[in-house]
Parts: structure tokens; C-alpha cells; sequence
């Protein structure tokens, strides 16, 4: 099959950079490859605002057309789908649009900044079914990842007891935060670690483990930053079966961690660095094990002689995806369900389950207690516009 989906691009910042990039085999991120074009795009048409970007891509795209109205490139007849790369708070506004104009919108992460929107966009997309509706969650395209959700999925191990993740390895000094405006600023971007680094974590973390009903968490506001937004986060979830979990990130470790452990009735499951992951199969479930295992025994395992006294086995597997392979591989399949009908990896009415996740995560923070999920959508606005007002740069939601 010849036909190829033109992907119109709108906001051609770093993220909007790299996606031209991709999608022309010109340039990726500064310094890094672009990788290969997926064989079902191609750029269409790119938009932005800022007279510097419209010469740079008049420089350096300068054969494909350029609009400073994401309106117009929309009913140009250039583009058959687009993409945001926006800042957050215009996703939900760019894809009603698109939805109503019956154009095919593949979102940028986050969904939105608030869950009212975000449901506001979905119940949009549900009336109109016909018009493709993606999210850029391009970690879902991560095997191994798709491997530990099949694992757990299959119930081999059992339920889930406990969670945790420590995802700490996005260092980032003030040089970064200064790049715009709109950045870790409440009315430009409407938070800042759980909006802009963390929305991956936050929809693999319950893509794979399912969504929590209660948060509690403790945020810390422009942490060793000249911000005001979060950037040093730990949040304790409960699970609706009883089970519990952590997450805990921050944007000022530059050593960094990212490591989730996930403990089940019949084992564990490591995953470290996005990249390795290591299962460990209980060869008794731990309530066989409770039931019947000696203080002999038990102190045999504490003497750390586990492994080796049969206890458990291990299989590790690792994912080898390239820099930019993950995005095109969103592209290419949100591509492929315009033109063949194939399932989305990531359909776009899944991106209110993290941003839920983050409003709790905040709310809680705020208001200094637990909070339910899915939270209080009247009440995170009203607090969100309380720290906008304060902050007086931007207009209220």
C-alpha cells in the first residue's frame, strides 16, 4: 500500500522540531539522528505563531507549506491528520476543533492539564466516532513494558499487593524552565513534573497495574528551582482490591533513578532503566509459603541462600528500541488505523486515567489530605485557579 497519512504539526518547538524531523529524515533532537520515516507518513504542512519558527522551517522545510492559523492548515487540503505539540493547555481545544471538522488528531502527552477538559474532549471524540483520536503515550510501543502488562494480565503471579516507582532521571536546571514562558508556570502550563516529565510514568503505571481509588501525596514547589510548580513529588496510591503503591519524582537528582518493582502473590517484577526487566517466579505462591514454611527454612532464606534454595526462578528481557522509534511507532500505527482500521496503541479517551492521576496527586498535595480517584473535578479546578491567580501572569480556567 502506497498511500501515506500527511501529518500537519502544530507548535514547532522542541517536540514539534523533532516530530518535522521524523517525518522528513532532516533532523531529529540537536545532535541526534533522525530516525527512518514510517513507510505510511509524511509531513504535510506545519504551523506555528513565533516569526522565528515560521523562517526556520521557511529555511529548512521550505517545500512543505507553512500557516501561522492551525484553523486554516485544518481546511487547507494539505494535511490529512494532525498533531499537537502545543503547550497543554490548548490539546483539548485543538482536538474539539478537530473532532467537529472531522479531522483525525493525534494528542500530544499531557491529554489536558485538568480532568474536566479532558472528559469534556472525550465525550467530543464519542460523538464523533468516526474522526481518529490518538495520545502520544509513544512508551506503550515499549516491548517490554507490553510484556510485564501480558505478565500480569495473564494472572500467572497473581494479584497485585504492591507497587512502586522511583522515576527520577530527568535532571533539569533553571536554563531549561527560562526556554519559555508558559513553562513550569500554573497558567501557562498548569503544573510542572507530574504535566510535562511524568505523564509516561503516570499512564504506563496504571495502563500496567490498573487505576487507583485513593491518593495521598506530599508535592514540593519549586524544590532547589526558581519556579513555582511542583518538581519534587511522592504520592501514595491505594488499589480498589486493598493493595497499595508509591511514586515518587523530581527534576533536580542528576544521578537519577527509574526503577518499578511490582509485587505480586506468585513473584515480583523489576523493570529498571525502562530497559531491563527481570521476573522472579515464586515457585510456592507466598500464601502457600506462609502456610507452610518452617523457621528453618525462612532461616535459610534470610542466610541468602533464596535463589539457590529453589525459592524462585528469573527470566530477564531487555528492550533495544532506538532514540525515536517509540514516536514513529505511534505515528505509523495511528497512521495504519486511519487506513486499515488497525487498533490504536494508544487511543486518546485513555489520557483522562493519567491526568486524573496527577489532579489527585496535586489535590491531595493542596488540600493536605487523602483524596478519591476519580477526583473531584469542581474542586481541582477551583484550587488550580486559586495558584493561577496568585501567580497573576495568566487568565483563570
Amino acid at each position: 500500500m502506497d498511500k501515506k497519512i500527511r501529518f500537519g504539526l502544530i507548535g514547532i518547538g522542541a517536540q514539534g522540531g523533532a516530530y518535522a524531523g521524523f517525518l522528513t529524515g532532516k533532523a531529529g533532537f540537536p545532535g541526534m539522528p533522525a530516525p527512518e520515516c514510517p513507510p505510511h507518513c509524511a509531513l504535510g504542512a506545519l504551523c506555528d505563531i513565533d516569526p522565528e519558527k515560521e523562517k526556520m522551517c521557511k529555511e529548512t522545510y521550505a517545500e512543505y507549506p507553512f500557516y501561522t492559523d492551525w484553523k486554516e492548515m485544518i481546511a487547507s487540503g494539505n494535511v490529512d491528520a494532525v498533531i499537537t505539540t502545543v503547550p497543554h493547555y490548548l490539546h483539548t481545544e485543538i482536538a474539539i476543533y478537530c473532532f467537529e471538522h472531522g479531522m483525525p488528531v493525534l494528542v500530544e502527552k499531557p491529554a489536558g492539564v485538568y480532568s474536566k477538559e479532558v472528559r469534556q474532549m472525550n465525550e467530543c471524540a464519542a460523538a464523533h466516532p468516526d474522526v481518529a483520536f490518538g495520545v502520544m503515550f509513544n512508551q506503550r510501543t515499549n516491548v517490554l513494558y507490553q510484556k510485564v502488562k501480558e505478565i500480569i494480565e495473564s494472572g500467572e503471579l497473581g494479584t497485585i499487593r504492591r507497587t512502586n516507582w522511583i522515576i527520577n532521571s530527568w535532571w533539569r536546571p533553571d536554563s531549561y524552565y527560562r526556554q519559555s514562558d508558559w513553562r513550569a508556570t500554573w497558567g501557562g502550563e498548569g503544573g510542572g513534573v507530574l504535566v510535562n516529565q511524568a505523564p509516561h510514568q503516570l499512564d504506563l503505571w496504571q495502563w500496567i497495574c490498573g487505576v487507583p481509588n485513593k491518593v495521598y501525596a506530599k508535592c514540593l514547589y519549586g524544590c532547589h528551582r526558581d519556579i513555582v510548580v511542583e518538581n519534587d513529588v511522592t504520592a501514595v496510591i491505594e488499589y480498589p482490591n486493598g493493595a497499595t503503591g508509591t511514586f515518587i519524582t523530581c527534576t533536580h537528582d542528576p544521578i537519577g533513578t527509574d526503577r518499578l518493582e511490582i509485587d505480586l502473590d506468585g513473584g515480583k517484577i523489576v523493570v529498571d532503566n525502562s530497559k531491563t526487566a527481570t521476573v522472579y517466579r515464586l515457585n510456592k505462591s507466598e500464601n502457600e509459603m506462609n502456610d507452610t514454611m518452617s523457621m528453618l527454612e525462612v532461616s535459610r532464606l534470610v542466610s541468602g541462600n533464596s535463589a539457590g534454595g529453589g525459592l524462585y526462578t528469573e527470566e530477564t528481557f531487555e528492550n533495544t528500541d532506538g532514540w525515536g522509534k517509540q514516536h514513529t511507532t505511534v505515528m505509523e500505527n495511528f497512521a495504519m488505523h486511519i487506513l486499515e482500521g488497525t487498533p490504536l496503541l494508544a487511543p486518546g479517551s485513555d489520557g483522562i486515567n493519567g491526568v486524573n492521576l496527577a489532579n489527585a496527586i496535586l489535590l491531595s498535595s493542596w488540600l493536605g489530605k487523602e483524596v478519591d480517584l476519580p477526583v473531584d473535578e469542581d474542586v481541582y479546578l477551583a484550587e488550580l485557579n486559586k495558584h493561577i491567580a496568585e501567580e497573576g501572569k495568566f487568565p483563570t480556567r
